[in-house]
């Protein structure tokens, strides 16, 4: 080590204002990853009238997002570690606009299919660059906020695109017209990364940034270091996300075909799990900051999910209630699983911890859209129940049993003597 890097840095911290600025603009590359993503539920009906796809066909359009990460994020973590965030969040933004304008450029199922998994191996890779960004950027007790934040953000990007059957209502006269307004919001994808990058290559120069700019070597077998608390995070990530991601895939048809509602009001009850989402997530992430329980608090929003798809398959109960209860889930359990890997894995080997977290989620949100469609198929071909939803939603509960189980097993560890502190009020950053 040269005798310049043993000196302490007398530079100033970045203040906050210019913390929450860079916030704000990686959120901003956030927003556009997530429209084009939940871009394709609003449109469902419309590739089964115009294109007569099937739910196994929408179903595949949606798991072609997830499986490249199956294999490639991992490897987007170690290169976020080894090349650092900003470069990595360009490349990323450039990805998902390539990928948007490639899905809209034909109706052949295949080169659709094609585009959404350039898309995907684009969003899913931004989305662990930018969570990494922000475990750098923020710490301590703004760490779950500043994540609550940034889902909030991303979610006024689904709410925006579950809701444009009414805004853009005449865009919907076509399959085509609303996967046009998505690649344009795409283009947010690539103004946040290159705002970021010049915003974070200035607090280089200007600033102590401190640990954010130490990057360590990251080797493979680093992917079996982590600790048994973030293997059961882990699998309440997939467990979690298969039960939510999937459902609203197809949940715009499912209300208009279940429910007998318009394409417009399926929109907004699917986006209303986004909206609660919105408000709730940063309260919820301040919450915990200031009161601990982590895995008590994820246990409870996994006990949520049992029975809500189970009201919407076999009652006429006010759709708004399951939402709801939806929506506290939704906004629970992320804004205290996401940043609970930062306390748990070593700074340096975030990158790689978050990647491989998201691979693993992609493992399921790739098996359960194929098995989601298939399953509403089959149920539709063998009129073994109205409207063919029942056996899917079956499977959607039995995951939020798993996902309780999971937050129990984890709730067990971190109050016995291999802890790191989750379920108590101050945390501590380590392996």
């Amino acid at each position: 080590m040269s005798v310049s890097q043993t000196l302490v840095d007398t530079r100033p911290q970045p203040s906050k204002s210019y913390r929450w600025l860079v916030l704000i603009f990686v959120s901003l590359a956030m927003f556009g990853n997530y429209y084009v993503y939940d871009a394709l539920s609003p449109v469902a009906d419309l590739l089964v009238k115009q294109l007569h796809f099937t739910d196994a066909n929408i179903g595949l359009l949606q798991a072609a997002y997830s499986f490249p990460n199956i294999f490639t994020v991992v490897l987007g973590g170690i290169i976020i570690d080894r090349i650092g965030v900003r470069r990595a969040t360009l490349i990323y933004g450039v990805l998902c606009f390539v990928g948007s304008v490639i899905t809209v450029l034909t109706s052949n199922l295949w080169i659709m299919a094609a585009g959404r998994l350039v898309f995907g191996m684009g969003a899913e890779s931004l989305i662990v660059a930018i969570t990494t960004a922000l475990a750098q950027w923020f710490k301590g007790k703004e760490l779950s906020f500043a994540f609550g934040v940034n889902l909030t953000v991303c979610r006024i990007g689904s709410f925006a695109a579950l809701n444009s059957p009414s805004w853009a209502k005449a865009a919907y006269v076509n399959w085509r017209y609303p996967f046009l307004i998505g690649v344009g919001m795409c283009t947010l994808c690539v103004v946040g990364a290159v705002i970021y990058w010049v915003m974070d290559a200035y607090a280089e120069k200007h600033y102590a940034l401190g640990q954010a700019a130490q990057p360590d070597k990251v080797v493979f077998k680093d992917l079996f270091q982590f600790g048994v608390s973030y293997w059961y995070i882990v699998a309440l990530c997939i467990v979690f996300y298969s039960g939510i991601f999937p459902f609203q895939t197809f949940a715009v048809k499912f209300f208009m075909d279940a429910h007998g509602t318009t394409r417009e009001f399926g929109g907004f009850l699917s986006s209303t799990l986004t909206l609660f989402g919105m408000i709730a997530t940063p309260l919820f992430g301040l919450m915990v900051d200031r009161i601990g329980k982590r895995a008590m608090f994820m246990m409870f929003g996994s006990l949520m999910l049992i029975p809500v798809y189970l009201i919407m398959a076999y009652t006429n109960v006010n759709l708004y209630i399951p939402m709801a209860m939806m929506g506290i889930a939704f906004s629970l359990i992320p804004a205290i699983m996401w940043p609970s890997v930062a306390y748990i894995v070593d700074p340096a080997k975030l990158g790689t911890a978050y990647g491989l977290m998201t691979m693993i989620q992609n493992i399921g949100l790739f098996g359960f859209n194929l098995l989601i469609g298939w399953a509403n198929d089959y149920a539709h071909a063998s009129g073994s129940n109205p409207h063919g939803y029942r056996l899917g939603m079956q499977i959607f509960s039995i995951l939020g049993f798993l996902g309780m189980m999971f937050a129990f097993l984890l709730h067990q560890r971190e109050t016995g003597p291999h802890g790191h502190g989750l379920e108590t009020i101050t945390t501590h950053s380590q392996a």
